[in-house]
């Protein structure tokens, strides 16, 4: 096989031979898309044919997929928790799974309530390998030369727990970094970091961070992409920066690490690594002391050609920030994923934010898609609707995503809401529109994720010309007021502090909110009288790193932290109130007829 003739793409041929096998890969997965998928589902089915799970609905071994559709229900996890339950006690029966459960991935959680845990097999850190294997490949068909240098990425572990039953719980992050398939992995010129593993798994937040970065630092100009998990995880660097910079640069310039690192292991790996270096010193010192922070990531790392983190969904609202510190940067988006299962990787890494589109991989897991229907909820004591194989979505509609695993999850829905954008061979794209939830409720108004982020989109359009931005938002629901309304917490960056938004602008932004929300809320607002006015809340800088603070000190990861659209824990809310400037209500009524609600 040629190298060039191994994915077809106008802008060029492969990197290097290995690039070309994994290519070829990609294309021999998707031009065969259903086979596969077929192929997968009788593998499940028949590993897992005497599992109690499969057993209690009398599959009898059948790895058929219409048998497989017609008997198995599809299930949230809640339906799913009493055999998790039972696994995490210590049952090591084969409940769910013929493989024995090696352990619990947690999910990312929020604010409040219990994280939920998902069981996995060993074999399973093979298939996400194996998904990351494919990144890099694609990417270099995008961006030469990244074998001429290295990835600034901040990766972090969170110190696992415990079942009942002794298994390891822990986000599926620190269960990869913690691998053999992470910790021994072969060079890879094309996938080199500037963090040394000691760094990265260090569980003491401060101390990975603070390490990983005098090492990004010091290697400031051979770094050529800069990256974490979430644009969320990147800009908390660039806030650690800010407020450290000069303990950094003091070590730097010395060759001496801060007393605050004590990990042992970590005080070894960098005292062979850091050297006396004042000229990187004197660098950080004159860019981080400039009262400007715009385009800080260019400034200290020169070289960078692209920043790799995740800004679809929720991460959206980070792209002006992230332009911002990156003097517009392009922001690569690689690889769709989840603690329940890793999905596919995007074709296009370097399109605009707005286009991205992950393109699953069928042999990851069996596929299935729940039409989504807005405004209709689908519970499991309904009729079963008919699910539509991966193969057979179509371009321009939305489905919930529901997956078959190795793992031992059948039918499961993910709560994911998809929307197809096109086909790469026989497999579709996917650009992810939101999780399925409802955030924000005073009456019989149901405000989701995303048309709450849209509202902030809209409103903040009138900050523009103060050249002021929304960095962080979240919202509450505030009922011990008559009637109850929606109270939103804005961050704000003020690039010039003497042209700030004025209090009728913010008291304008709660009008314009009101006006993008939904016409169930509108008639609230103006005919019925059941919502009070939209209220926003400007809090102080740094109160969302503080939250997020907050939520790692009682067990977040955070590798997998993403700051809660909505909150409703106690001591959260006091937390955002004890920070807050000033308050703004909408003065007036949004526009409502009766002949527009739907």
């Amino acid at each position: 096989m040629a190298v060039e003739d191994a994915f077809s793409s106008p802008l060029g041929p492969p990197a290097c031979e290995k690039d070309a096998k994994a290519l070829q890969f990609i294309k021999e997965m998707t031009r065969n898309a259903d086979f596969v998928q077929e192929k997968v589902l009788a593998e499940i089915l028949s590993r897992n044919s005497q599992v109690e799970y499969l057993k209690r609905f009398k599959l009898n071994g059948a790895i058929d997929r219409q048998i497989f559709k017609s008997k198995l229900p599809i299930i949230t996890y809640d339906d799913l928790q009493p055999e998790i339950q039972r696994i995490a006690n210590g049952d090591r029966s084969a409940i769910l799974s013929s493989h024995p459960i090696s352990e619990f991935l947690t999910s990312s959680g929020t604010s409040a309530g219990e994280r939920k845990l998902m069981p996995t097999i060993q074999e399973e850190l093979d298939r996400r390998q194996l998904l990351y294997s494919l990144l890099m490949p694609v990417m270099n068909l995008y961006v030469p030369g990244l074998d001429k240098g290295k990835g600034l990425y901040f990766m972090f572990v969170k110190s696992e727990t415990k079942t009942p039953g002794g298994l390891s719980a822990r986000p599926v992050l620190t269960s990869y970094y913690n691998s053999d398939h992470f910790k021994t992995r072969p060079y890879d010129p094309y996938n080199v970091y500037t963090s040394p593993n000691e760094a990265i798994l260090c569980s003491d937040s401060f101390q990975s961070m603070y390490t990983q970065m005098i090492c990004g630092l010091q290697e400031r100009e051979q770094v050529l992409r800069v990256g974490a998990i979430f644009a969320s995880g990147l800009l908390r660097a660039i806030r650690f920066l800010q407020v450290h910079w000069q303990e950094l640069a003091h070590d730097i310039e010395s060759g001496t690490l801060n007393s605050k690192i004590t990990d042992p292991s970590l005080r070894d790996c960098m005292t062979k690594i850091l050297k006396p270096n004042p000229t990187i010193a004197e660098v950080i010192r004159m860019e981080c002391s400039k009262e400007k922070w715009d385009g800080i990531i260019t400034r200290i790392w020169p070289n960078t050609k692209y920043l790799d983190v995740i800004v679809t969904g929720a991460m959206a609202q980070y792209i002006p920030t992230l332009d911002y510190y990156s003097g517009g940067l392009p922001l690569a988006c690689t690889m769709y994923a989840s603690s329940e299962c890793y999905f596919g990787l995007n074709l296009n890494p370097m399109c605009k934010p707005s286009e991205v589109s992950y393109t699953i991989m069928p042999n990851m897991a069996y596929f299935e898609f729940l039409p989504h229907e807005p405004g209709k909820t689908w519970t499991s004591r309904d009729s079963p609707p008919k699910l539509i194989d991966l193969v057979d979505v179509e371009v321009g509609k939305e489905y919930e995503l529901v997956i078959t695993t190795y793992a031992g999850l059948y039918r499961y829905r993910v709560g994911d809401i998809l929307r197809v954008t096109g086909f790469h061979n026989s497999a579709p794209h996917f650009h992810f529109v939101r999780r399925k939830n409802v955030l924000l409720s005073i009456d019989s108004d149901k405000t989701d994720e995303a048309e709450l982020q849209k509202a902030v989109e809209n409103a903040s359009q009138l900050l523009r010309e103060f050249n002021t931005s929304v960095v962080e938002y979240t919202s509450y629901a505030e009922t011990k007021t008559i009637p109850g309304h929606y109270v939103i917490y804005w961050e704000l960056l003020v690039k010039n502090s003497a042209n700030s938004p004025t209090m009728q602008v913010l008291n304008q932004c709660c009008l314009a909110m009101e006006e993008s929300l939904n016409s169930v809320y509108r008639q609230g607002r103006v005919a019925d009288n059941s919502i009070g006015p939209l209220e926003i809340r400007v809090v102080k800088n740094g109160t969302f790193e503080e939250l997020m603070d907050y939520a790692i000190s009682r067990g977040a990861s955070i590798n997998q932290y993403k700051v809660p659209r909505c909150v409703n824990f106690t001591p959260i809310v006091e937390l955002l109130d004890s920070r807050m400037v000033t308050t703004h209500f909408s003065q007036d009524l949004p526009h409502w007829t009766a002949e527009r609600r739907r």
